[in-house]
């Protein structure tokens, strides 16, 4: 018999405005001993010199985690010009310089190069794995990298302001699996000069936003008076933008049993009809919903056929 987790069942989004100096796992663990919770993870790593949203499942809603992972993401950030480092931020040994500081107006004309489909080579220190071990691991053992490029989607890319000729501030949105520090490595290169990330700073991950977001000292703050539960956004919060199928209570324990149910032609032929921001459809030409019963969601599943099929089940009462 496996060991039972510690802890209590606790079901929710945390939406955390992550400090600086502080890994995505240590924000997850001090999160999940504040609500003494049995399970917990994030949804998108941000370096320990990054600050800002990171979504922090706790319960059954690490069911939709990947959901928010492939959500688009915006960032704030900002570029120091005349210097790269080792690891393209300011934790890094500094490996070039250069005296060229690029105008705003030169800055400006080589953005639509970044904008659309690219190709990106990942940084050095990431976490990207190389037959079975990280590249940062490698990286740090002195291990010489060649990392292939890959392709990534920047929907948005903008100045926002230079404070000074040395540093450039940015805002970005962009796709899964895009680099901050690769964009900076690359446009400094495009611009004939170096530089690396000074400040970052994520703002949005898919429906989230830092609007949103609750500090650590003040969700701390929140446990010690006793009204954590304050800082827990419903595990729904992450399905607002999947189509919702409303089911009766009958059909909910269909569903809960991992059983498939019949659409009526109306309600099938509707979610054939919806479109997403991002496309969820299967290559089978089904489609993603979230099956309601009243407030509560019961299981995300596919629909395709004149039916539902249950892909995760939601038990609230885990």
């Amino acid at each position: 018999m496996g060991r039972r987790k510690k802890g209590q069942d606790i079901h929710g989004w945390v939406l955390l405005d992550k400090p600086l100096d502080l890994t995505s796992t240590q924000a997850v663990s001090a999160v999940r001993r504040l609500f003494d919770a049995k399970k917990a993870g994030h949804a998108g790593t941000l370096d320990p010199l990054a600050t800002g949203l990171l979504p922090i499942a706790l319960g059954e809603a690490t069911k939709t985690v990947p959901l928010v992972q492939d959500g688009d993401k915006t960032y704030r950030f900002t570029v120091k010009w005349g210097e790269t480092t080792d690891t393209l931020d300011t934790e890094g040994d500094i490996t070039a310089r250069s005296d060229v500081r690029p105008e705003t107006s030169d800055i400006v004309s080589v953005l639509a190069d970044f904008i659309g489909e690219i190709e990106q080579v990942p940084p050095k220190f990431s976490a990207i794995k190389i037959n079975g071990e990280r590249a940062y691991d490698l990286a740090r053992d002195g291990v010489d990298l060649e990392l292939q490029p890959r392709p990534v989607r920047i929907e948005r890319l903008e100045v926002i302001e230079t404070p000074s000729a040395d540093e450039t501030v940015f805002e970005m949105d962009c796709g899964k699996g895009t680099y901050v520090r690769s964009l900076a490595r690359d446009l400094a290169f495009e611009l004939g000069t170096e530089g690396h990330i000074s400040q970052l700073r994520r703002t949005r991950v898919g429906g989230f936003t830092e609007s949103a977001a609750i500090s650590l000292d003040e969700l701390a703050d929140l446990a010690h008076k006793g009204r954590a539960f304050e800082g827990l956004a419903p595990v729904e919060t992450a399905l607002d933008d999947i189509p919702a199928l409303a089911v009766t209570e009958d059909e909910a324990t269909q569903i809960r049993q991992g059983r498939a149910i019949v659409l009526l032609p109306r309600i099938a032929q509707e979610l054939r009809a919806l479109r997403r921001p991002r496309d969820i459809s299967g290559k089978d030409g089904s489609r993603m919903a979230v099956a309601m019963c009243g407030e509560m969601a019961i299981a995300l599943g596919e629909a395709q056929a004149g039916k539902f099929q249950p892909t995760r089940v939601f038990n609230h009462n885990a």
